[in-house]
């Protein structure tokens, strides 16, 4: 089984889209390791705040058949596909790491660039796994988010119960 970390976004109802993404999750992949749930403002083009976190799996599915039913979770929860790449998203699950895989895997890019590049990835990465090692980098999350530039972009944790409790 391939242990694999997924990031998790939504600014269009966020805590029912989060939620519903959670529980698809669940469903498909059983337990499922959970970061906690950071707001951030919406970085690359004017929007509402983001709910970001990171979610850990284990899968024998392969990269391919991974990405399409990631896919289909985002689809069943209003997911749209047209207009600009920066825009509003009701839920948004792109796959960070897949074990330590690195290149174009499927059509995948791994491991995801923006684990580097954004804060609301990196810091709930590091907060999750912080000794697992980025595949390129070879340096631990925590190393990574140690050595981030953590003032560039500003994100809070907020109280979210996945459970809807």
């Amino acid at each position: 089984m391939a242990q694999v970390f997924l990031s998790l976004g939504s600014n269009i109802d966020r805590e029912r889209h989060i939620r519903a993404g959670l529980d698809a999750l669940a469903g498909q992949f059983g337990a499922l390791q959970v970061s906690r749930v950071f707001e951030s403002v919406a970085v690359g083009f004017d929007g509402d705040n983001f709910y970001n976190l990171v979610v850990g799996i284990h899968t024998d599915l392969p990269v391919g058949q991974l990405a399409l039913r990631l896919r289909e979770i985002e689809d069943a929860n209003g997911r749209l596909r047209a207009g600009p790449k920066f825009s509003a998203r009701t839920l948004d699950i792109d796959i960070l790491t897949y074990d330590d895989l690195s290149g174009t895997v499927d059509g995948v890019k791994l491991p995801r660039g923006e684990i580097l590049k954004n804060a609301f990835v990196l810091l709930p990465l590091a907060e999750l796994a912080p000794d697992a090692v980025h595949p390129l980098e070879r340096k631990s999350y925590r190393q990574l988010w140690e050595e981030y530039d953590q003032a560039s972009q500003e994100l809070w944790p907020v109280s979210f119960d996945a459970s809807g409790g």
